[in-house]
């Protein structure tokens, strides 16, 4: 039980003022949260009693009790590396060590609140799936463009298409036996929104990845899939939120792979087998 801190996070752009206070002071002083009923939260933080309710169920929570038990948990774990801004004039050494940990603290830290029953669904949802079709824009389009590769490698039928134009076509030719993946952190990438409203208007199962939170993607997903990273409004490109993608992906990949061991490894040595060919000519 942890990942209340990250949650908290993340949601906090999305909250109501009421909430955002609440949510603050969680995070500023998550050990004097502990132990803390409503009412006492509430006075403390400068909202009210009914801000705590809301925010418990504008994370997804049951209770303010399991808010409660993720945030114990996140302290009961321990500091991790924590995130660290790259300033002007650092040092090399310093880069490598800050975009390092900024990778690893965001794979932890989605760790927490990547839910195992939902990334199950997924991989059922893509076993099943006659045709994979990735959906990203950007960076998120790298992220499509390895998963295709990944899967099309199992003898998985994927596709993810660098033209927009192409993604909307593709999305309008999907049926019920396809699969829909929508990538995006921000979760508001238009290109990304219009293909899995058509996927829906087809009756295609969609799966989301995005950062934490209610977003208009993963509105649109029957399989909603969170992730976390450093990124934040001055950014200098998406690079943890890729390696999370990456990794989320990964995921999804080997765990259908694993559904059908013996025929993936029989793929794998067969593409493996043709690339070397490929090299031996070059």
């Amino acid at each position: 039980m942890n990942g209340g801190l990250v949650r908290l996070r993340e949601v906090l752009d999305q909250l109501t003022p009421s909430e955002r206070k609440v949510a603050k002071f969680i995070l500023e002083h998550p050990q004097s949260m502990i132990g803390l009923s409503v009412a006492q939260l509430a006075d403390q933080s400068g909202g009210s009693q009914a801000a705590v309710i809301r925010l418990c169920k504008s994370m997804g929570f049951k209770g303010y009790q399991e808010l409660m038990l993720k945030v114990a948990g996140d302290l009961q774990e321990g500091v991790g590396y924590g995130y660290q801004e790259i300033q002007p004039q650092d040092s090399i050494a310093s880069i490598v060590q800050h975009v390092s940990n900024n990778n690893i603290q965001s794979i932890r830290d989605t760790l927490k609140i990547l839910d195992v029953a939902m990334i199950t669904k997924a991989i059922d949802a893509l076993y099943r799936a006659e045709r994979i079709f990735f959906y990203g824009v950007g960076a998120s389009n790298l992220v499509a463009q390895d998963a295709q590769h990944k899967f099309m490698r199992i003898n998985k039928t994927s596709f993810a298409f660098t033209d927009t134009h192409l993604q909307m076509s593709s999305a309008a030719t999907l049926t019920p036996r396809d699969v829909a993946v929508g990538i995006s952190y921000s979760g508001e990438t238009q290109n990304v929104v219009s293909s899995l409203k058509l996927a829906r208007e087809k009756g295609t199962a969609t799966i989301s990845i995005t950062k934490y939170g209610h977003t208009p993607v993963s509105a649109l997903a029957d399989i909603p899939l969170y992730m976390t990273s450093t990124e934040n409004e001055i950014r200098v490109g998406a690079t943890s939120s890729r390696i999370t993608q990456l990794n989320v992906i990964d995921i999804l990949y080997l765990g259908m792979a694993s559904k059908d061991y013996e025929q993936s490894v029989k793929y794998l040595e067969m593409s493996r087998e043709a690339v070397q060919v490929l090299k031996g000519k070059s």
